[in-house]
């Protein structure tokens, strides 16, 4: 059944007093959206009704196409105007150059005021999008990785009514002047989980739940721009970074292929006092995004963009102004591409050529589609079309020749960075056999997606600590793929959280052996070595995490009680005072410490970290035991007495000893 027509659709808009000389920009990004759930591109859901209504006073691109399919990379080419191939942000974590052309930088320095508000880590500027935050006046995001108790809208990534919610509140602080506002919905993104109504409604089917609840956010934003006076003098645009895949092609959610399922996606836009619909049959990218809006604001496009504006689409009238630029021709070939595969399991890079009828892909095997004869593009030509491959090839060689920029320096994710990445449910960029290959170089995709799959649901059984159902996966997966660093390491911790402490030192040395800067592999390791008595070999390991990590207060307490443990004591003592440098409140750091003192004959040093210790956790026995220790060093029997009366009354009540030091991930110390 049809929605009935939004009511922001049909109200009165309220007069906007003392309107910008130049228009505002509203720049709205769907995560993870499919173009065949919009209502006004065909789709018999119902899930968009406030999209459709929109679409009714906009343009409507139909034929719109992502760069990459993956969020970071995708907002690079949306917001630069560039290709990745240019920009060189192919992967999440990789930095946004500061020579690139950037649209809120560009806005900025024209007078205008900035700010986004983002769904999700995957765009925090701290997080895996550096650089992003330049040319903003205000940048929300403030992400983290999920601690215990948290779910995930507290954490990795805000429910839509949230982020408008953040957005409303600065319109409602906006001082005058023209603005440009973006606002990213992450909704649609897995793990599919709308809230009521739709979650109920779309039991079923709950991705179209996700859709229909982030519909009904466009709605409340558009409603929000009519009661300020902001809709019709704004440009509005509304872009999806990617789509995703249902195991059309085998692929399960996005960031491998290059089907239409993760590249097609939704793309308008509403010039200003505009209020009639034009439908663009053009193919189109998000490349053309940025310089789109430049040219609708009669500011110059940056040379080093390499979108073409869409505005003579929009606005016909003016296409003898736009000059050459904007000259799109109805053939207009599109470029996509996707290094995930490649970045994670050492396969092959695959790069799209849309063009004429055909859809190419460029991998090992090529793949070519004739789209409007096979949309679902489900039977291979390329095996009976040579020439018409081989000149897709060469253009799509071609096109990359004249628009790749060199890489100035190669990407190293953080271990923060790897780490959220898995949280957020992607795969590392570590893989052994990447590193030793070129983008080209590997296996098919094709052939190995399943395994793809088969890593992904091994890491959502980690990230929610069901470790027992992770394991047989993991030992599946390393054994199809045995290049597959990630793998390894998520076997390991998962052996090390189920207290099976010899089997995760196999897969664990591994990881190290192949990617000897992963600190965090060596911390996993050195941990496993200690559970299992072999302190001497955790030394090493701790020392190498730590030189690559020296911030990380949990990493300097784990070697300080390694070579406590192996009467190294002048250097325990030196690590546990750098685990206080970094962490003063580090609890078992203050404790061991004031221990150490004490055996030294040092109590009066031993005295402010114990208190300290004992404070931190009132509910513990032994920072009072030491400390009447201490007191009776110092002679100080009255006090020593309070202190094990204290200890007595905590152990009467339940209290606890220090018991084995917590083994938190040193990047949530």
């Amino acid at each position: 059944m049809l929605l009935a027509t939004p009511a922001w659709a049909t109200a009165q808009a309220v007069p906007k007093k003392n309107a910008a000389p130049h228009p505002n920009v509203i720049l709205v990004t769907l995560d993870t959206t499919r173009a065949d759930r919009m209502g006004f591109l065909g789709s018999q859901r119902a899930l968009t009704p406030n999209l459709d209504a929109l679409a009714h006073v906009a343009t409507v691109f139909s034929r719109a196409y992502a760069q990459v399919p993956l969020t970071t990379p995708s907002h690079a080419a949306i917001l630069t105007g560039t290709y990745p191939q240019f920009n060189h942000v192919r992967y999440m974590g990789d930095p946004l150059g500061k020579g690139l052309p950037f649209l809120p930088e560009i806005l900025h320095r024209n007078g205008y005021k900035t700010a986004a508000f983002v769904g999700a880590l995957v765009l925090d500027p701290t997080k895996l999008a550096p650089g992003f935050e330049r040319g903003f006046d205000v940048y929300e995001a403030g992400f983290h990785r999920r601690r215990p108790g948290e779910d995930n809208y507290h954490s990795l990534e805000r429910r839509g009514e949230e982020v408008l919610r953040r957005a409303s509140a600065w319109l409602s602080k906006h001082p005058g002047g023209p603005f440009f506002l973006w606002i990213h919905l992450y909704d649609p993104h897995d793990p599919y989980a709308p809230p009521e109504p739709y979650r109920t409604r779309y039991q079923a089917e709950p991705y179209d739940g996700e859709i229909a609840y982030t519909d009904s956010i466009v709605g409340k934003l558009i409603t929000d721009l009519r009661t300020r006076g902001l809709f019709d003098g704004s440009l509005i645009a509304i872009a999806a970074d990617h789509g995703e895949a249902f195991g059309e092609h085998g692929e399960k959610h996005h960031g491998i292929f290059l089907y239409d399922e993760t590249i097609h996606v939704p793309l308008l836009f509403k010039l200003p006092q505009q209020h009639s619909a034009t439908r663009v049959e053009t193919r189109v990218g998000l490349v053309d995004v940025a310089p789109s809006i430049l040219r609708a604001l009669h500011l110059p496009v940056p040379n080093a963009m390499q979108g073409q504006s869409l505005l003579p689409s929009m606005t016909p009238e003016k296409l003898a102004r736009s000059g050459p630029r904007s000259d799109l021709g109805s053939q207009r070939a599109v470029y996509s591409e996707s290094g995930y595969g490649h970045l994670s399991f050492g396969w092959s890079m695959l790069k799209a050529w849309r063009a004429g009828n055909y859809l190419y892909v460029d991998a090992p095997e090529r793949e070519l589609y004739d789209q409007t004869a096979d949309p679902g593009a489900t039977h291979n030509l390329g095996p009976d079309s040579k020439a018409v491959v081989d000149t897709a090839a060469a253009q799509l060689a071609e096109f990359r020749r004249k628009t790749a920029a060199e890489s100035t320096e190669k990407t190293q994710l953080t271990v923060e960075q790897t780490e959220s990445l898995h949280a957020m449910g992607y795969m590392g960029s570590d893989s052994a056999a990447a590193n030793e290959s070129t983008d080209d170089a590997g296996a098919d995709p094709k052939q190995k997606i399943a395994i793809a799959n088969l890593l992904y649901d091994a890491m959502v059984h980690t990230e929610n600590e069901r470790y027992l159902e992770a394991v047989p996966i993991l030992e599946d997966v390393v054994k199809q793929e045995p290049h597959t660093v990630m793998a390894y390491l998520l076997l390991g911790r998962a052996y090390v959280s189920l207290r099976e402490y010899q089997k995760a030192i196999a897969p664990l040395q591994h990881v190290v052996e192949a990617t000897p800067d992963n600190s965090l592999a060596r911390y996993e390791l050195g941990c496993a070595l200690v559970k299992t008595g072999r302190w001497n070999e955790a030394a090493p390991q701790f020392e190498a995490a730590v030189s690559q990590m020296n911030s990380s207060a949990m990493m300097h307490f784990y070697l300080a009680l390694v070579y406590q443990q192996t009467s190294r004591n002048d250097e325990a003592l030196a690590e546990f005072k750098d685990a206080l440098r970094w962490d003063p409140k580090n609890f078992p750091a203050n404790l061991l410490l004031g221990r150490m003192y004490i055996k030294q004959q040092k109590a009066a040093d031993a005295l402010p970290l114990l208190r300290e210790a004992a404070t931190l956790r009132p509910d513990a026995i032994d920072p009072h035991r030491l400390l009447a220790d201490a007191y009776t060093e110092l002679g100080r029997e009255e006090d020593a007495s309070r202190e094990l009366s204290e200890a007595e009354r905590i152990q009467t009540n339940g209290g606890s000893r220090l018991g084995t030091p917590p083994e938190d991930h040193p990047e949530d110390k």
